[in-house]
């Protein structure tokens, strides 16, 4: 039964909501920008309204079946680990787009809001608006690069791990919180790499 609700998550994190929105708008978000078929590259490509449908929509993926599985009492033990990755794991390996889907942002607070009643996904967002500011300040309100809005993302959830810690959760959400982790490096190690290699030609 677990590993059906499991392929069912999957299955659910993998539907490309906003990449469709996009070829709906007569936009090819894999050939616009930085290539994310996402919610925020469908933002930035056809405007604010289809941005925020594609956002709710991939929020929804992995809220929705998760929070399904909680209330039907499936909310202990490690079995909620595969539930709770399946769906992050399915935007960023979509078979729908050959295994080449998106950053899993929007995904990752929707499967963090079912799985903490939006505790844990409350704290990311705060972390990453905090380290946004932090960024505006040094860069005295330069617009971003894409590379910094990686780093950001990745280096956000690695701190949120120690609000987890703080907040004394199950050693299933810590295995939760790793897989994340490793799916987000995983869908943003261009960004990451593109920045390690600008640091260290500074440094050099």
């Amino acid at each position: 039964m677990i590993i059906l609700m499991t392929v069912g998550s999957f299955l659910s994190g993998s539907l490309m909501f906003s990449y469709w929105l996009g070829l709906v708008g007569r936009k090819n978000l894999k050939a616009i920008g930085d290539g994310n078929p996402g919610a925020l590259n469908l933002w930035k490509a056809s405007g604010y309204k289809l941005g925020i449908a594609g956002v709710v929509l991939d929020f929804c993926k992995g809220y929705i079946p998760l929070l399904l599985f909680i209330r039907s009492g499936y909310s202990g033990g490690y079995f909620i680990v595969p539930l709770a990755i399946a769906p992050i794991a399915g935007h960023a390996f979509s078979p729908f787009l050959k295994g080449k889907g998106g950053k899993a942002i929007a995904v990752t607070f929707g499967v963090w809001s079912a799985l903490t009643a939006f505790e844990v996904s409350l704290a990311y967002a705060i972390i990453l608006a905090l380290m946004l500011a932090l960024s505006r300040w040094i860069y005295k309100n330069k617009p971003t690069s894409t590379e910094a809005d990686g780093l950001q993302v990745v280096c956000g959830m690695l701190l949120l791990s120690v609000y987890i810690l703080m907040r004394s959760f199950s050693a299933a959400i810590l295995w939760v919180w790793l897989g994340n982790f490793l799916i987000l490096v995983y869908t943003h190690r261009l960004e990451m790499a593109k920045w390690l290699k600008r640091l260290f030609s500074k440094g050099a």
